[in-house]
Formats: structure tokens, C-alpha cells, sequence
């Protein structure tokens, strides 16, 4: 979240008007995220986000609000989109795609426990579940084609050690085919930041501007390279095996998605790697806004293909667990 459009006191009082939520009483830009322009939202009625969509074109956007609609609507903690009076969930702000949805309670932690992660996982495998009968698809824009289109714009200002890596790693990611797995809904930036706390319990899931439909495994490892690793980048067991454990019971997991599993940790640090190289070497201007670290990813990425082992190792222990004893086995062995 950050602010990359500036919104006025009067342009948002007007805008407030087309919906039941009451006056304008305060709003305050949010600086953290990297995409979208966010600013809290505070009115007689209650408290919101008020986002305008950079990213995407208006005609993706539905895909988003929907989705939050659907999975509140189902009991999943998202954000529950508001409706302006003519009942329609995107309006225009500033020329942007722009949403009001309701701001959850909870904050995000930095440093996540054990117990943490088993939550995560749990609450992953309630949203693939509950996303399940969801009546549209998007297909995912940060995927090989876009890879491939942000390596060539990155290449003439990398570094040759760069270079190589993303050379190698692209082209092994290409001569794999995983199609045939499991496919649904996926959250697909499930980092800490986008889930909020509130006595150790989850009280939101946010950020829904990367949802697609793509392979549910990826989804797991994008959010186990996220929650689960130490700083030189390789797995921490004990959080990433309550995490794998959780998601087992809820969803389990399938034997031919063993196949995927290294590839996906890849696939998942190499996506977010090239994001933050991109956002670094060519950033976009705005009021409020954050740069994240690439190299955080790039040692993710280099411990995921050197410990190939001890990851499949990690799943198959969940596996062959199954998801009767998952928890209680993750508790005892973290």
C-alpha cells in the first residue's frame, strides 16, 4: 500500500457521498505496500480503506471486489468491499479504478512464531476451500510471459552474478509443466504484511490486487518462502512444517503436487525477486511510497535451489502424516 495519487479532503468528501457510510472525519495516506494508492479512512459510520487501483485496468478490477464479497460472504476474513448506493462495488477516483472496503482490526506481525504460521496455513487452506464455486477467473500477470519480459528490460543494468542466476533460473522454470495440478483461486502475495493479528488470532486477510487462478501449490509456496524463512534465505523447519501441516488438514495436499514442490518455492522467490529488481532499478514516483529489499528474495531463491533435499524431505513428512495427525504431530516436532 502506498500513495502514488494524492487525494484531497474535498475530492474524498465528494466521493463519500455515493455511499451510506456517513461524513468524512479523518484520512491518512499509508506508505507501506508498493502498488496501489491506499489512505485509512475514518467517518461517522467507521473506518475504511479507500484504494485506487494503479496496476490494473478497470475492466480487472471486478475480479477483486468480487472475490472479497464471495469470501466474506462465506465467513473468510477478507475485507468486505462496500457497496456504493447505485449497488455497484468499483467506483472512479482521480481517474483510477477505486474501492471502499471496510478496515479490518489486528495488525501484521514482523516476525512470525511458530504459531503464527500454523495459522496462516490453516487459514490458506480455508481460502482455497471457500473460493471453491467462485465464478470467474483471471490468469496471473506476473507469470512466465511477464518474467520473461522483466528479465530482457533487466538485464542491461544487472550485475553479471545476477545475470546468470536469472538467466539459469528462467530457463529451468521453462522445461517444467505442471498444469495438470490441482487449479483454483490463489491469493498469490499472502506476505505477513497482508495478514492482520489480534491476540494471536487472524482477523484479515487483505491485499486481494494479485488473486488469480493458478496452481494452489504455488499459492503454499509463495506463502511458505514468506513466513518461513531465516535471513540467509533457507527454510526454518520447525514454522514451515506447522505451516505445511495446517494447510494439510484443511486442503490436503496431493502426492503428484510432490512433483511441484521445488519448482514452486522457485518459481515463487523468482517471481517477487524480479518485482522488487524492477521496482528498485526503475522505480515509480510517488507521495508516499516503499522500496522493498531484492536482495531478501534473491537469497531465498539461491537457498530454495541448493536445498532441494532437506524441502522434499519437509514435504514428504507432512504427506505421509496426513491430515489427521497434522497439527498435533507439527506442535510436537516445533
Amino acid at each position: 500500500m502506498s500513495v502514488f495519487t494524492r487525494v484531497d479532503r474535498a475530492q474524498l468528501e465528494r466521493f463519500l457521498q455515493r455511499f451510506d457510510v456517513g461524513e468524512l472525519v479523518a484520512f491518512k495516506g499509508i506508505s507501506e505496500g508498493i502498488e496501489n494508492t491506499n489512505y485509512f479512512v475514518t467517518t461517522t459510520g467507521g473506518e475504511f480503506v479507500l484504494t485506487l487501483i494503479e496496476q490494473w485496468p478497470a475492466d480487472e478490477v471486478p475480479f477483486f471486489l468480487d472475490l472479497m464479497a464471495w469470501l466474506s460472504a462465506r465467513g473468510f476474513p477478507s475485507a468486505r468491499p462496500m457497496a456504493a448506493r447505485d449497488g455497484s462495488l468499483m467506483q472512479s477516483l482521480n481517474e483510477r479504478p477505486t474501492a471502499l472496503v471496510e478496515r479490518l482490526a489486528g495488525e501484521s506481525t514482523e516476525e512470525p512464531t511458530g504459531a503464527d504460521c500454523e495459522a496462516v496455513g490453516s487459514v490458506l487452506a480455508q481460502l482455497h476451500r471457500a473460493a471453491e464455486g467462485f465464478p470467474q477467473e483471471r490468469w496471473d500477470r506476473r507469470g512466465m510471459a511477464w518474467r520473461k519480459q522483466t528479465a530482457a528490460r533487466l538485464d542491461p543494468v544487472l550485475e553479471a552474478c545476477d545475470h546468470s542466476l536469472l538467466t539459469d533460473e528462467i530457463a529451468f522454470q521453462c522445461r517444467h509443466d505442471f498444469s495438470d495440478l490441482p487449479r483454483g483461486v490463489i491469493h498469490a502475495d499472502l506476505f505477513p504484511d497482508n495478514v492482520l493479528f489480534k491476540n494471536g488470532v487472524i482477523t484479515g486477510v487483505i491485499d486481494f490486487y494479485y488473486a488469480c487462478t493458478d496452481l494452489l501449490v504455488y499459492d503454499v509456496a509463495v506463502t511458505v518462502n514468506q513466513w518461513c524463512s531465516r535471513a540467509d534465505g533457507s527454510l526454518e523447519p520447525s514454522r514451515a512444517r506447522r505451516l505445511l501441516h495446517a494447510y494439510n488438514a484443511g486442503r490436503p495436499l496431493l502426492a503428484r503436487e510432490r512433483d511441484a514442490w521445488i519448482a514452486m518455492l522457485r518459481y515463487a522467490a523468482l517471481r517477487y525477486w524480479l518485482s522488487r529488481l524492477k521496482d528498485k532499478l526503475f522505480p515509480k514516483q510517488g507521495h508516499l511510497t516503499t522500496i522493498k529489499d531484492p536482495d531478501e528474495l534473491r537469497v531465498i531463491l539461491t537457498a530454495r535451489r541448493a536445498g532441494q533435499a532437506e524441502l522434499l524431505a519437509l514435504w514428504d513428512e507432512v504427506v505421509s502424516a496426513g491430515p489427521a495427525a497434522a497439527i498435533e504431530s507439527a506442535i510436537e516436532s516445533g
